[in-house]
């Protein structure tokens, strides 16, 4: 199996909606876990807590997350960005779409960029923000 790289985003006691939300976005199967059937936390009111939630998608994504702990900060949505590209316009516009709707916002609309793909960016209703790029055919080929 080779290595992957996947983003794990923490939320603060809405994990299971938001990984849900995804799963409605991206579809693909969710496999959620918490706290209590781990007995990861002394706390009884993180026990319906996501310790760990992941997303399979049909496509191969996988979207890893879960609740942070009473007993640690959280700064949702600081230093990150989710990254989306692929060569289906169709695919990638209807993501897009679903993440800046019900509560999202958009940040760049989806256009024409300086260096030919089609790209926007949005943030979700759960404060992630998200680059979609389109690839542009003629650039990747390098054809006129």
């Amino acid at each position: 199996m080779p290595t992957t790289l996947n983003p794990y985003i923490s939320f603060r006691d809405n994990a299971r909606e938001a990984m849900t939300f995804y799963q409605a976005v991206f579809g693909g199967d969710l496999a959620l876990s918490t706290f209590g059937e781990f007995q990861a936390s002394d706390d009884p009111a993180e026990s319906d807590k996501i310790m760990h939630g992941m997303l399979t998608t049909t496509q191969g994504m996988v979207l890893m997350g879960a609740d942070t702990p009473n007993s640690m900060g959280y700064a949702p949505g600081s230093s990150i960005s989710i990254s989306l590209s692929g060569d289906d316009e169709a695919e990638l516009r209807g993501y897009y779409e679903k993440l800046s709707g019900d509560g999202g916002t958009v940040t760049v609309p989806m256009e024409q960029a300086p260096w030919g793909d089609i790209f926007g960016m949005c943030t979700d209703r759960f404060g992630v923000a998200w680059l979609v790029n389109v690839n542009n055919p003629q650039v990747a080929t390098g054809t006129p």
